[in-house]
């Protein structure tokens, strides 16, 4: 049972991540991309991802891997390290329906601003603010490891600094997550939609990177298990 509701949730993943890759492209026709010097604008500032930034895009998935390794991919150690980094995590009982108050699902969460922010720091008695820092909220129960690793890279690739979690483009993102044939995609400015496709790259790599853990270690199953059970065809 577990299997298929992991096998649910990654396929979902992928579903979202296509669909909304496939209206940004529809809506990039539109506008003009210098595919030669790679530049784009942010809603914040402008952006040339230049070599360096591909470089710590490739930096992520190896120190990823490293880390999720020497954690034996066990969720709490996961949360340890990202505790030990400075990052808040909070374990709050029905952290799911709080946060579907705001719109916002279990895991990372980027900045928030305004009443969301208020409602955020309240619930986590964090403090009286408009404001948050990005932060870990999950259920105070046992969580699917696999959505844990999905978070936990794109946290690290936040560390990082890669492109794609400014505030603006986050909340481009968490809209258009949830409703990817809204038409007012299309109404989006060229730097905006630009700025999301960075936001949409970072949560594919983090979909792919859980999905590929997640073949490896079912594969390093399969081989235990037939040499457990003296199969020599392996």
């Amino acid at each position: 049972m577990k299997r298929l509701l992991r096998n649910i949730l990654y396929y979902m993943l992928l579903l979202q991540d296509k669909a909304l890759s496939y209206r940004l492209n529809k809506s990039l026709k539109h506008s003009y991309k210098n595919k030669t010097s790679k530049t784009i604008f942010s809603a914040t500032e402008h952006m040339t991802l230049t070599s360096e930034t591909e470089k710590n895009k490739e930096l992520v998935k190896k120190n990823v891997e490293d880390i999720v390794k020497s954690c034996g991919g066990r969720p709490d150690k996961l949360l340890d390290y990202i505790t030990a980094a400075g990052t808040q995590v909070y374990k709050i009982n029905n952290a799911d329906k709080i946060l579907k108050v705001i719109g916002e699902d279990e895991g990372l969460i980027t900045e928030l601003r305004g009443l969301k922010a208020l409602y955020l720091n309240l619930f986590t008695n964090t403090s009286f603010s408009f404001r948050t820092k990005p932060v870990f909220v999950i259920n105070d129960k046992e969580i699917e490891p696999l959505y844990i690793l999905h978070q936990f890279y794109k946290w690290y690739a936040l560390k990082l600094n890669l492109p794609g979690f400014d505030y603006k483009t986050q909340q481009n993102f968490k809209k258009y997550i949830k409703r990817v044939n809204d038409k007012s995609l299309n109404r989006l400015s060229m730097e905006d939609t630009l700025a999301l496709t960075e936001a949409v790259a970072r949560d594919q790599e983090a979909t792919d990177f859980a999905l590929s853990f997640a073949k490896q270690t079912e594969g390093a199953k399969k081989v235990h298990q037939k040499m457990s059970d003296g199969g020599a065809n392996i």
